[in-house]
């Protein structure tokens, strides 16, 4: 978020440090965490130490804390590129690329992409969702299922990459010239937006 605000393409910083031949470790930004280890353990952590110590953890907390709002840094970006568009997310029609939290997983529990559907529907956008990983009945309400066709590509206003699926042919997304805000720098092309 920082990267951002200051300039920086966070994505470079990181080739960058990956270049060091010793003691690296490559860790990306994303729209958030999901699962059932991530959003939970570490909170459990926290509150062993708050119990049993009687001390916080606040490292842990913090990076909660940095988790739970990476989906409103996520709609507040989608935000300023739909204005710089000249539009507004209210009555905008979103493309929600990958709604499972993990990339060729359908497994949706906790997954930033349902706080993000969450938040752009209580912004009064039209949200569709590109996922055939995820089943039926975990398919989150608000948000009507779709292919990535020319044809969706075509009505929509913007689109988020969220989950970069392998099954998703995402160079559509290139092609379309439709405004697209990447949150796992799978893309590159003049409509790209990267978190």
């Amino acid at each position: 978020m920082f990267a951002h605000e200051l300039g920086v393409d966070v994505w470079e910083a990181i080739d960058a440090a990956a270049t060091k031949p010793f003691g690296y470790m490559k860790f990306t930004p994303g729209p958030g965490v999901g699962g059932h280890c991530l959003p939970i353990d570490p909170s459990y952590l926290s509150w062993k130490v708050r119990t049993e110590l009687g001390r916080s953890f606040r490292f842990v907390e913090l990076a909660n804390d940095v988790n739970e709002h990476m989906p409103d840094h996520v709609v507040q970006r989608v935000m300023h590129i739909l204005n710089d568009e000249g539009k507004a997310l209210k009555g905008a029609k979103v493309i929600v690329v990958g709604v499972a939290y993990k990339k060729d997983s359908g497994d949706s529990r906790e997954s930033p992409a349902l706080r993000i559907i969450e938040l752009l529907n209580s912004f009064h956008a039209t949200v569709l969702g590109v996922d055939s990983l995820v089943e039926d009945h975990r398919w989150p309400k608000g948000i009507e299922r779709v292919e990535l066709s020319d044809e969706v590509l075509s009505e929509a206003d913007i689109a988020i990459v969220v989950t970069d699926h392998s099954d998703i042919d995402l160079s559509k997304l290139v092609g379309s010239g439709l405004p697209v805000f990447d949150t796992r720098n799978s893309l590159e092309g003049s409509n790209i937006h990267r978190l």
